[in-house]
């Protein structure tokens, strides 16, 4: 007999989450491999929104949609930052 006094647990399995990183990743690897310039072409995804800067070989294209804009923008300044390594004393003003 089932006991109504407690309470049941339900997990659903979801598929793994898709970074940024991960997202820039395959749509940089899709475009190079289609022969563009992976940086002018994300470039002007991301000051245009226009999707038709990113190819759809290998789904990138539907991939970097699903990605806000300002996220993209966000994880490459990150980045950027991260491995030009700036302190506080390296900053202008």
């Amino acid at each position: 007999m089932m006991d109504i006094g407690s309470t049941q647990f339900f997990k659903v399995e979801t598929e793994p989450e898709t970074g940024v990183r991960v997202v820039l990743q395959a749509v940089y690897e899709a475009l190079t491999e289609k022969g563009y310039n992976p940086v002018n072409q994300i470039v002007g995804y991301i000051m245009s929104g226009d999707p038709t800067y990113i190819t759809s070989h290998n789904n990138a294209r539907s991939l970097i949609m699903k990605v806000e804009r300002d996220e993209l923008v966000e994880e490459l300044l990150t980045d950027y930052i991260k491995n030009k390594k700036w302190s506080e004393s390296d900053r202008i003003g």
